[in-house]
């Protein structure tokens, strides 16, 4: 996927809420909109070299999204929209093992309370996916979630549903950056979402993870990583 807009440099300063930080761009420090609920502690440290562009929006009351966090020797894409998109891209390129016979993609279909990321449909019937953005790495392990998500929770359990109705359905780490090895569910952080994910995983719904290649001009799935239920076990 290429970055359809010019990045800017900043320096991360703070962390004003969930959804805006405060970046020196040049001498001016400036409101940025953070596209990610996540709580970002690890990545957010003041100081920190951070990549911007401009929302392009006359309304919005923050000029800019904060979109990559530079750490040392690996670019952070931290944006919470694009796994759906990075998977689609992935589907319809043929590109993704194991998902070659779909052909047509519909994103946010809605079923039960929610609207699901994707639904996959081609001569090998229907997927029903929903993907999940990461950014958490700590000695090569991805986590996820890194605050509680009730909203991941639910999404799990419709997905069960959709598997025991017959219809093959799939969750998507996508971990946005490329020094993760593996991905684990971060009980810690919402041990509910860990038991939901061993539960959905031991009734049929599939599980995949993958980082990404993150440059200032694109980002694209990179390669896929084991998904650990339970430590040190695939």
């Amino acid at each position: 996927m290429k970055m359809a807009r010019a990045l800017v440099e900043g320096v991360f300063l703070w962390h004003d809420n969930r959804f805006r930080a405060s970046v020196r761009v040049g001498d001016r420090v400036v409101a940025t909109h953070v596209p990610n609920s996540g709580r970002l502690t690890e990545l957010f440290t003041p100081g920190r070299p951070v990549l911007l562009a401009e929302a392009g929006e006359s309304k919005r009351l923050t000029r800019y999204d904060l979109l990559m966090v530079s750490l040392p020797g690996t670019l952070v894409s931290i944006d919470a929209r694009l796994p759906n998109r990075l998977v689609e891209e992935a589907v319809i390129g043929g590109r993704l093992e194991g998902f070659e016979g779909y052909t047509n993609v519909e994103r946010e279909v809605r079923y039960g309370r929610s609207r699901l990321d994707l639904l996959l449909e081609g001569e090998d019937g229907k997927c029903w996916v929903e993907a999940k953005s990461v950014t958490l790495v700590r000695e090569g392990i991805g986590y996820f979630p890194d605050a509680v998500t009730s909203r991941g929770r639910r999404h799990l359990e419709e997905l069960v549903e959709l598997k025991a109705g017959g219809e093959r359905a799939a969750i998507f780490f996508i971990v946005q950056r490329e020094d993760a090895k593996s991905l684990f569910p971060y009980d810690e952080s919402d041990p509910e979402f860990g038991v939901a994910l061993r539960e959905a995983v031991a009734s049929g719904v599939e599980a995949y993870a993958y980082t990404c290649q993150v440059s200032r001009s694109e980002i694209a799935l990179a390669r896929r990583i084991p998904v650990l239920l339970w430590e040190g076990r695939a």
